[in-house]
């Protein structure tokens, strides 16, 4: 997702010269593209994550867009009041990347998990939040937010194995895509933790279920039609997120279905209501937190179970 983040904005700052790419102080080598393109656009303010949110603030509020760039917990939580009290409440012209949404730097502990950032980033008014689920989707968010207004936030990780750019389904904010369709459950997704969803949907078939898999990129503002169009067609709702099942997709979408009135077998993965106490890879930490394919497998039986 990283070299697809790159590549677009290389694309969309070459057709639009008020985009600049802010850090701080790392993505030397992943940025090289960027920089020998167009290197007077660049610009590091070292480490000094809150520093470089107010940088970027008041160069979108002088008409730049600006994309500010750094790890997940370093360009949200450690910013949050230049976040909240800068750019979302003057509406400046910023979109923030989190680099390695989740457990992306699993091996760095817990400072690096960023596991509550959706959560806290969609409860802020005015902030279109989105984290993809591959790089296709990745680089066509990349192009719209370049083109948008306002503040954004996009959760990016390094690598998915998914690939959906081949399946005709366009991308728009604030409408998710539906991957697979299904009639016995719907499992919706965000980020690269989708691919584990897929997989499921894959063994589910095995055993003469059908999955309906939702790649629910926008968090905020959230596709409600989606959601609604899940409770009337299929037995069953799953949401999986690589972030704490407190306000994060999970949230949302039990918001929307208590709000409808209506009523299918329910359930969020995600982090509990704990820190991560563990390291290890992005997929071990997945499945130590009962997000990995075993996890979304079990809990898909148990739903469509008490749905029969």
């Amino acid at each position: 997702m990283r070299d697809a983040f790159v590549a677009a904005l290389v694309s969309a700052a070459q057709s639009d010269e008020k985009i600049l790419l802010v850090t701080g102080d790392l993505g030397f080598g992943t940025f090289d593209p960027f920089v020998k393109a167009i290197p007077e656009r660049f610009i590091n303010v070292g480490v000094a994550e809150q520093n470089m949110i107010g940088v970027s603030t008041g160069l979108g509020l002088e008409g730049y867009k600006v994309f500010a760039y750094s790890i997940g917990n370093f360009s949200t939580l450690r910013c949050l009041e230049q976040i909240r009290n800068d750019a979302a409440y003057h509406e400046a012209n910023l979109t923030i990347i989190g680099s390695g949404g989740g457990f992306t730097y699993g091996a760095l502990g817990m400072s690096h998990h960023a596991t509550e950032d959706l959560s806290i980033l969609r409860a802020l008014p005015g902030i279109t939040v989105v984290a993809p689920c591959d790089a296709w989707e990745t680089t066509q968010a990349v192009t719209l937010l370049a083109a948008a207004k306002g503040v954004s936030y996009l959760r990016i990780e390094k690598q998915t194995p998914l690939r959906t750019g081949d399946l005709g389904i366009p991308f728009v904010l604030g409408k998710a895509r539906r991957l697979r369709e299904g009639r016995d459950i719907t499992i919706i997704g965000s980020g690269g933790v989708l691919a584990h969803a897929d997989s499921v949907a894959q063994r589910l078939a095995e055993r003469g279920l059908s999955a309906r898999v939702v790649s629910m990129h926008t968090l905020k503002p959230l596709d409600d039609a989606e959601i609604l169009d899940a409770l009337r067609d299929t037995r069953a709702i799953l949401t999986i997120e690589e972030n704490t099942i407190l306000g994060g997709l999970g949230g949302a979408v039990a918001e929307v279905i208590a709000e409808s009135g209506r009523s299918v077998p329910f359930r969020r993965l995600g982090m509990q209501d704990v820190y991560s106490s563990v390291v290890g890879s992005q997929d071990y930490l997945r499945q130590y937190y009962g997000m990995g394919i075993d996890a979304i497998l079990d809990a898909s039986l148990k739903l469509i179970a008490r749905a029969a």
